[in-house]
């Protein structure tokens, strides 16, 4: 899991400050106030630690990448490339053991990482990088931390030269320490699955050869895929009563939230073929259909769904206005929605969003004890003359937001007070 994260000089936030991550993390705010910046951060990471080329210092992205930002000018606060450098921190859980010393392999609580880069004249390079460990088992911290003209790893001689090849320290064989860090990061970031705003269209057909999916894709395109090698895998779920199939899950929360009765994948053509259809119901009722008939709100929605019960337990979720289309009364039940996964799947989700109904509900389920305000980490991010700040919203354990932004969610509110006071006027007005 993700603990905190910071960064510096990257797009419009010169500096973030420290950022805490619970295991419910909301971010509101305007359009262009820095929101899905801050998430990119994190996907630049995980692309990079997924590039095959090693010599790479960061991978800026493709048309086939999560994020695709063009280049390090493109990226650097104020495109002052020539005087700023990119900074990333952040901490987090260790997934797995990291070699200490000359000693055995321990399992340590977890680590801080940070990073920058610099353009040059020959181009990219890493300026710094630190790991340190997070363990109260061990006698203090223990750091590796690389600069141009020295590696050092907390409790050693390491006088050598080592070259370090992208921004988490690829470097295989320069050191037991540094390569336990680096794999330890590429295993946590291989756990982060993102879904972008804007989904792929629904079809009336898919074709499925088999394949088993990491994840759904950042459209959710592959949806379908993941919910038929689910059922090879025979994926469940927590319920009351035991586990049942994901497909059973998701076609529970489509009755929940009055979107559907139930929904089916069904073979057509040859027994054995490879063509499916996805079929809607719309009540119990009601004929079955195909996802293409039904309302363009559903087929949004159908991967964020199929997300939050197909990528393994434990791991992170970064979701970009997953109540898109959706109407406000769903809205709300998204968050119920977040809530169950986060408990009884032990996910971790940051989720991107503007709406006020999602929110609401999250904090009557605070104060409900559905989920505890230590559990929850909200933010508001605002954008003034092309500087992002963020200002971290104080709920208390009855849900109450202590600081409200002014006009956080536009006047609405305030358009209800005044139409209150219209309506009183109009009324002495006519009693009169």
């Amino acid at each position: 899991m993700l603990t905190h994260i910071r960064v510096k000089n990257f797009k419009s936030w010169r500096d973030s400050g420290e950022v805490k991550l619970a295991p419910l993390t909301g971010f509101f705010g305007t359009n262009s106030s820095g929101k899905s910046s801050l998430l990119q951060m994190l996907l630049l990471m995980k692309q990079t630690a997924e590039r095959s080329n090693a010599e790479e210092v960061i991978f800026f992205g493709d048309e086939t990448s999560a994020v695709n930002l063009g280049d390090f000018n493109a990226v650097v606060h104020g495109h002052k490339n020539e005087v700023l450098m990119l900074e990333f921190r952040g901490e987090l859980s260790c997934p797995i053991g990291i070699p200490i010393d000359n000693g055995p392999v321990r399992k340590i609580d977890g680590f801080t990482f940070a990073t920058s880069i610099r353009q040059g004249p020959e181009g990219l390079s890493v300026d710094k990088l630190l790991y340190r460990s997070l363990d109260r088992s061990l006698d203090g911290h223990v750091d590796v931390t690389w600069g141009p003209d020295s590696f050092h790893v907390t409790g050693q001689n390491r006088d050598r030269k080592v070259k370090i090849k992208n921004i988490y320290g690829v470097s295989p064989g320069a050191d037991r320490t540094l390569d336990g860090f680096t794999t330890a990061f590429e295993v946590l970031f291989s756990h982060l699955y993102y879904l972008g705003p804007t989904r792929v269209e629904p079809q009336r057909h898919y074709h499925w050869e088999g394949e088993q999916p990491e994840g759904i894709g950042q459209w959710g395109q592959n949806a379908i895929d993941a919910l038929l090698s689910a059922r090879i895998d025979r994926l469940t779920t927590p319920s009351e009563n035991g586990t049942i199939p994901i497909e059973e899950r998701i076609s529970e929360w489509l009755r929940e939230m009055a979107l559907a009765h139930a929904f089916s994948l069904k073979r057509t053509g040859p027994r054995h073929g490879k063509d499916y259809e996805l079929r809607i119901q719309q009540s119990l009722a009601s004929p079955e259909v195909t996802l293409v008939d039904m309302g363009y709100g559903l087929s949004q929605f159908l991967p964020v769904l199929v997300l939050c019960y197909y990528a393994p337990e434990g791991s992170t979720l970064i979701l970009e206005q997953p109540g898109m289309h959706l109407h406000p009364k769903v809205q709300s039940q998204l968050a119920d929605l977040l809530i169950e996964v986060v408990t009884e799947r032990n996910l971790q989700v940051l989720v991107e969003s503007h709406s006020e109904h999602l929110l609401t509900r999250l904090q009557l389920r605070i104060a409900e004890e559905e989920i505890g305000a230590d559990e929850t980490a909200l933010y508001f991010c605002e954008n003034h003359a092309g500087v992002s700040k963020i200002k971290t919203l104080d709920v208390d354990e009855l849900g109450n937001i202590k600081n409200w932004p002014p006009d956080f969610f536009g006047t609405v509110r305030g358009d209800l007070v005044k139409m209150t006071k219209a309506q009183m006027k109009r009324q002495k007005r006519t009693e009169g």
